[in-house]
């Protein structure tokens, strides 16, 4: 096939937005490797595709990964230019400097943290729960699955809770930003946003470096390994911004797609309140049937063939793991939810390699602990009947805006 030419592939427009996954499953067939002209961009939908560019970071760079394919208008360009200039850090970075950071971060980010910190993280859902459990319904994303990551990755960052509302709008801002369906005035005003957060997370740093606490900035201030450099506070700022949009964003669409699978099939909401153990199962099975993350960016650093088709080097790829994740030629009934499935640990929806998401470990924590109040707290808790899902249009990253729910009231 032509390498200029591929499916129609606007994951912006009905029915993509709110299903994209029939769209996916038409370009692993029919393209599964193809240059967008419309997005600038090389489309990479099947599993070993994707699997091979996450494998080979030498060849698929991660850095600018977070540049836009089309420049922004002047104006936003302008409003950027008046924050902090940050290194790459961490995802959006190369060996041998990713290494070293990774490193350095891996101290702070020890399992065994995160673990110890369930009972806190149970202790801010309860108090989240308690506070519209009496209503019988409402919008469990602006009421549960928003609120409580930003709470979890504040508290780990050591914000103020006084200042966790701020972020939380800076952090909406930045999504919408990077979602590049926003008009130009938006776009500005976003950017505004940005260099705000950036500043806030500046400042923070340099208080941490002045009065150390028990937090994640400061553990990342103190680590220490081998000869490797300390972080910078320009690498810090930034792996502070991508952790935090990680952190509740991302864990924000693994709770509400999670939500929203095991709910739209009720016996699938009632076989986990009967049974626990399956709750992890059941987070893998909906990390991989609807990826919080549905793509990520690669450049190329030489001339390479993927998929049957030729690459240039300097050229951007988007790599989809959403549509890895229900490749035919790799999982058995793709399309079906299934977490006892024999072949479950093979999904993508946390990454692979190198970047291989750090903040997995609590992601399925604050999902287990999540599923598990729940269903002590909101008895019979069900889809409210002819409410729809609104989805951010946004290229990579996915889950539903609001999530309309009733229960039975205690």
């Amino acid at each position: 096939m032509s390498t200029t030419s591929g499916p129609t592939f606007n994951r912006f427009e009905s029915p993509h937005l709110e299903n994209p996954y029939p769209l996916y499953g038409r370009i692993r067939r029919e393209a599964p490797v193809f240059f967008d002209e419309a997005l600038h961009l090389w489309i990479v939908s099947r599993y070993q595709d994707v699997r091979a560019v996450l494998m080979a970071p030498e060849t698929f760079s991660s850095l600018n990964i977070f540049q836009s394919p089309v420049p922004p208008p002047p104006e936003v360009l302008e409003v950027l230019m008046q924050g902090p200039q940050g290194l790459p850090s961490l995802i959006d970075d190369d060996p041998p400097n990713h290494t070293r950071v990774r490193t350095l971060v891996g101290k702070a980010f020890a399992p065994q943290r995160f673990a110890a910190l369930e009972p806190r993280i149970r202790a801010l859902a309860c108090s989240l729960l308690d506070a519209f459990a009496h209503e019988g319904q409402g919008d469990l994303v602006s009421c549960f699955t928003y609120p409580l990551p930003a709470l979890v990755i504040g508290e780990i960052m050591g914000v103020p809770r006084s200042d966790m509302d701020q972020l939380k709008l800076w952090a909406e801002d930045l999504t919408l930003f990077t979602a590049g369906t926003a008009s130009p005035q938006k776009q500005v005003e976003c950017a505004r946003s940005f260099v705000a957060f950036q500043r806030y997370l500046g400042e923070l740093v340099q208080e941490r470096r002045r009065e150390p606490k028990d937090d994640l900035v400061s553990a990342i201030l103190q680590a220490r390994h081998g000869d490797h450099a300390p972080m910078s506070d320009a690498e810090l700022v930034n792996l502070l911004k991508n952790l935090h949009f990680a952190g509740h964003e991302t864990t924000t669409n693994l709770l509400g797609n999670m939500l929203v699978l095991l709910l739209q099939e009720p016996e699938r909401w009632r076989e986990l309140q009967a049974d626990r153990s399956l709750l992890p199962k059941a987070i893998e099975e909906a990390l991989r049937m609807d990826s919080p993350v549905q793509g990520i960016m690669r450049t190329t650093t030489r001339e390479v063939d993927l998929g049957g088709e030729r690459i240039p080097a300097g050229a951007r790829l988007v790599i989809l793991f959403a549509s890895a994740n229900r490749d035919e030629n790799v999982f058995a009934e793709p399309e079906r939810y299934n977490p006892h499935r024999a072949d479950i640990s093979k999904h993508l929806g946390f990454g692979l390699g190198i970047h291989y998401c750090i903040g997995a470990p609590l992601a399925r924590i604050e999902a287990r602990v999540a599923l598990e109040m729940l269903g002590e707290q909101l008895r019979n808790l069900r889809l409210l009947p002819g409410e729809g899902f609104d989805y951010l249009p946004n290229f990579s990253h996915r889950g539903p805006r609001r999530l309309m729910v009733a229960w039975d009231p205690a």
